[in-house]
């Protein structure tokens, strides 16, 4: 088990708040690049921002966290947040995290600044346990910064996915907020 640490200050100015409509575009155009250039994600089509205005209405109305992280330019410079992990109603404190980052952004502690923010929103909304499903190929640096805030791995899967060619599978993490 890993001991939870704070989360590194990124080296620029930023704020992290809720989502909003007009956030949209730039989170589809974030969540897009990953869907067309990584293994992150196993999406294989970009979301429309139709899409992602019923996924920001849905889980607002279920009361999850939602986050931006912007710039002092204005800029969001990445996304997180929670969605519910299984729809039976058992799992309903039970949330799967989502976070991106612009490519621009990634690797200066905007990432732990962004997860630290998702964590303590959820543990405000009542929520009890947030798993982490991250493909075990290309993304060991989200799987490192999982660990630095506490996630302990739970468990592995193997070629659960395909992309680009290839079976890929994914390491799961969770993080009890009780």
């Amino acid at each position: 088990m890993f001991e939870e640490v704070s989360a590194p200050r990124p080296p620029a100015a930023y704020v992290i708040r809720d989502a909003r409509h007009d956030d949209l575009p730039a989170v589809c155009e974030i969540y897009n690049h990953y869907v067309l250039h990584s293994t992150v994600t196993f999406d294989e089509e970009s979301r429309t921002a139709s899409q992602w205005e019923a996924r920001l209405d849905e889980l607002q109305r279920l009361g999850m966290p939602v986050l931006v992280l912007e710039g002092a330019s204005g800029q969001v410079l990445g996304y997180g947040l929670v969605a519910p992990w299984r729809q039976k109603a058992a799992y309903r404190y039970t949330v799967e995290n989502s976070i991106y980052l612009h490519p621009d952004a990634a690797g200066k502690g905007y990432g732990a600044a962004l997860l630290a923010e998702l964590i303590e929103r959820s543990r405000a909304a009542g929520l009890r346990e947030i798993i982490a499903v991250i493909a075990d190929e290309g993304a060991d640096a989200s799987i490192a910064l999982h660990h630095r805030l506490g996630f302990a791995e739970i468990g592995r899967m193997q070629r659960v996915g395909y992309k680009f060619g290839r079976w890929l599978g994914i390491v799961l993490l969770q993080k009890s907020l009780a």
